[in-house]
């Protein structure tokens, strides 16, 4: 598993951010270069590429692209990184890995503060259905710009951006296809769409009752960030998960529906400010 690292590689003040579902660690540019900033360079901020994303490998077993397995790299990344201070940002499944790894009552150290991008235990089901359409499509792009094009044409979801900051979100989203065409191809695995596309409303349910337990056994203080037109994470659920476990501050971005990109200076602020404040 690959990762991405800013700051100080040697500061055990470690922040870990995980991206959504066919995304990739360099979702976080933004965000990284701006706490690394604003702490003086004195955390270090670590942005995997989920197994099967980006510059990670991808598994001869496709039935193993869940969640627990996730967690589990995640822990054995925690291993080798031995932070002492630790902080947790996930996006959309980043926030389903973080709240499988905060709930461990024996991890150390715990996670300090928690940010769940836009996701919690309870996801709609016509959110996962729409999501669905456009996962594991072997498609190919002959430029990095048209493959830009494609990709806003199905993430109008994520709020406004401007053509550069849009342009540099997809840089990475593609890798070139190795030919002597030019073309570029989606970075990722097309076999993660598999366990996804088995996935039905009863075990959806049964994953749900899972994740509401190891949200109720987080300590970290957490932050819920929501698009306020998402249709992953509903309002019901953003009201529940500020009741119950580690009770989350809610914060909403107009105009934005499933995920905020973090890319936007009052979401970037938002997020800086409860991680080093």
């Amino acid at each position: 598993m690959a990762y991405w690292q800013w700051g100080d590689p040697h500061s055990t003040h470690v922040l870990v951010c995980v991206h959504g579902l066919s995304r990739q660690g360099r979702d976080f540019d933004v965000l990284a270069q701006a706490l690394c900033a604003k702490a003086g360079n004195t955390i270090r901020v670590v942005c995997p590429d989920v197994v099967g994303r980006g510059q990670s490998d991808w598994l001869k077993d496709p039935a193993a692209y869940q969640i627990p397995t996730y967690a589990a790299d995640m822990l054995v990344m925690l291993a080798q990184l031995k932070p002492g201070t630790l902080d947790w940002v996930g996006t959309s499944m980043g926030g389903l890995i973080g709240m499988v790894v905060c709930g461990q009552p024996d991890l150390s150290p715990s996670v300090r503060r928690l940010v769940l991008n836009d996701v919690g235990p309870r996801i709609q089901w016509q959110a996962l259905q729409r999501i669905g359409e456009h996962l594991g499509q072997a498609v190919q792009f002959s430029s990095l710009q048209q493959a830009a094009d494609a990709m806003l044409a199905v993430s109008t979801s994520f709020g406004p951006h401007t053509p550069a900051q849009w342009l540099e979100l997809s840089r990475h989203m593609v890798k070139p296809v190795g030919d002597a065409s030019g073309s570029v191809t989606l970075h990722y695995d097309p076999a993660i769409v598999l366990p996804f596309a088995a996935m039905t409303p009863e075990s959806a349910l049964q994953g749900e009752a899972m994740l509401w337990q190891c949200y109720d056994n987080i300590t970290a203080r957490t932050l819920l960030t929501r698009g306020a037109q998402s249709d992953l994470l509903s309002s019901e659920t953003a009201q529940a998960m500020m009741v119950r476990g580690p009770k989350a501050r809610l914060v909403e971005f107009e105009g934005v529906g499933h995920a905020p990109t973090f890319v936007a200076d009052d979401q970037v602020q938002t997020v800086a400010s409860f991680l080093l404040e």
